[in-house]
C-alpha cells in the first residue's frame, strides 16, 4: 500500500501506514531499523554525486537515514506538509528553527506562555547574538499586532499554550505575521495531528516534541519539524546538519511504533478529560479550572474552529494556593508526580517549580502562570479509576 502523497485517507488510516510501505528488499510489515552511522557507495562517482545533491541516495546517519525518513515521511502527511526533518529531542526542533531563521538584528514574537525552555533559550542564549524577543499573549488578538515590528521575521506560539491553556487564533495570527513578513512558526505538541492541523489555518512551520503523544508511551525523547515549502524545508535542514541534532534510528522506530495507536490514545486520553475537568470544576477544594472542554472557556469558540476536540491537558488551581497542591501531587496514587506529558499515564506536576521554573517568578506570572497551579496530563487509564485517585486526593483539602 503507498500512502505517501494521498490526501484521501482518514488521519487514523495515515498513523498506521504513511511513510511505512512494506520493506521492498524482504517484504517486512514492521519498518526495519538501518541501526548503521555510514552507507556505502558502489563507485567514486556515486559518492561524489550524493555530496552534490545530484543522488539522493543516503551518506551518513546525521544527514539522513531510512528510519527517520520513514517517521519524516509519516508525520508530514498526518500535519499535510510535505516535509518533516525529525530531530535528538523537542528543544533540539526549537532551537534549530530559531537559529536557521533569525539572524542579528531580527526580531521573535514568542508566546509568553509556552514550554519554559522554550522561551528561555530565546531571552537568555539568542539575545547574546542580537536577536530581540517580545513574549506577549498571543490569545489576545491586539497585544499580539501591537508585538510585531518591522524587524519582526517569526511568530512562535503554543496553542494551547503550555500550561494555562490560552487558545490562539492560528488562522489570524499567520494573517498578523504574513502581513508584517514574518513567518508562523506552531508548537503542535498539545494537540498532536488527530485534533489539529496547523498547516490548514496558515502555518509556515509545525513542530512536535514527539516526546510526547507521537511516541506516547514515555520513553523517547525527540522532536520533529514539519514544512510546506520545499525551500524552507532545505534551508533548515542544512542548519540542522550542521548542528547535529538528528535523530537516532532506533528512536525513530520508536516513536514509529507509538504512532500507529495515536489517533485511539488521543481520543480516549481526551475522552477521560472531559470528565476529569468537570468533576474538578465541581469538587469545593478547587478553585479555578483551565480546560479548553469546559463550558465558557475563553477560547472555546477558536478552539471549535480550528481543533476536533478540547484535548487531554487540564490546569487547575486549588483554594488552598501553593500548600494545598503540593499536598495533592503527594496524595496521589495513580497518576504520577513527574513532567512531560501526552503518554499512556497520567502525569501530575507543578509548573511554576518544575517545568517553567527557569522563568522569574514576575515573568511566569505575567504570563498566567501562577504560583499555585497544578498541570494535568490526563492518560489512558479506565476514566473511572482516574476520577476515584483524584476524589481521594482532594478529599480533605
Amino acid at each position: 500500500m503507498t500512502t505517501s502523497g494521498r490526501k484521501d485517507l482518514a488521519t487514523d488510516t495515515l498513523c498506521i501506514h504513511a511513510g511505512q510501505d512494506p520493506d521492498p528488499a524482504y517484504g517486512a510489515v514492521a519498518p526495519p531499523i538501518f541501526q548503521t552511522s555510514t552507507f556505502a557507495f558502489t563507485s567514486a562517482d556515486q559518492g561524489a554525486s550524493r555530496f552534490a545533491g545530484k543522488d539522493p541516495g543516503y551518506i551518513y546517519t546525521r544527514m539522513g537515514n531510512p528510519t527517520v525518513r520513514m517517521l519524516e515521511d509519516n508525520v508530514a502527511a498526518l500535519e499535510e506538509g510535505g516535509f518533516a526533518l525529525a530531530t535528538s529531542s523537542g528543544m533540539a526542533a526549537v532551537s534549530t528553527i530559531f537559529f536557521a531563521l533569525l539572524s542579528k538584528g531580527d526580531h521573535v514574537v514568542c508566546g509568553d506562555s509556552v514550554y519554559g525552555p522554550s522561551r528561555v533559550v530565546l531571552s537568555r542564549d539568542f539575545s547574546r547574538f542580537g536577536v530581540a524577543a517580545t513574549f506577549v499573549d498571543t490569545s489576545d488578538d491586539g497585544a499580539l499586532r501591537r508585538a510585531v515590528k518591522g524587524s519582526t521575521r517569526l511568530v512562535f506560539l503554543e496553542t494551547p499554550a503550555n500550561p494555562t491553556l490560552a487558545v490562539t487564533d492560528i488562522a489570524l495570527a499567520a494573517e498578523i505575521a504574513h502581513g508584517a513578513g514574518a513567518l508562523l512558526v506552531v508548537d503542535n505538541t498539545f494537540m498532536s495531528p488527530v485534533l489539529q492541523k496547523p498547516f490548514r489555518h496558515g502555518a509556515d512551520v509545525v513542530l512536535h516534541s514527539v516526546t510526547k503523544f507521537l511516541n506516547g508511551h514515555s520513553d523517547v525523547v525527540g522532536g520533529i519539524l514539519v514544512f510546506r515549502d520545499e525551500a524552507l524545508w532545505k534551508r533548515v535542514r542544512s542548519v540542522l546538519h550542521y548542528l547535529g541534532g538528528t535523530m537516532d534510528p532506533h528512536q525513530a522506530w520508536l516513536v514509529l511504533r507509538g504512532v500507529k495507536t495515536l489517533a485511539l490514545r488521543v481520543r480516549a486520553a481526551q475522552e477521560s478529560a472531559r470528565a476529569v475537568a468537570a468533576m474538578l470544576q465541581a469538587h469545593p477544594a478547587v478553585a479555578s479550572v483551565r480546560y479548553p472542554g469546559l463550558p465558557g472557556f475563553a477560547g472555546a469558540g477558536v478552539m471549535a474552529r480550528q481543533a476536533e476536540g478540547p484535548g487531554s491537558l487540564i490546569s487547575f488551581e486549588l483554594r488552598g494556593g501553593v500548600e494545598a497542591g503540593r499536598k495533592l501531587l503527594e496524595r496521589v496514587r495513580l497518576a504520577t508526580l513527574a513532567v512531560s506529558l501526552g503518554g499512556v499515564e497520567t502525569l501530575i506536576q507543578h509548573p511554576a517549580s518544575m517545568t517553567h521554573a527557569a522563568m522569574s517568578r514576575q515573568e511566569r506570572l505575567d504570563a498566567g502562570i501562577t504560583d499555585g497551579l497544578v498541570r494535568l496530563s490526563v492518560g489512558c487509564e479506565a476514566k473511572e479509576d482516574l476520577l476515584r485517585d483524584l476524589e481521594e486526593a482532594l478529599a480533605g483539602l
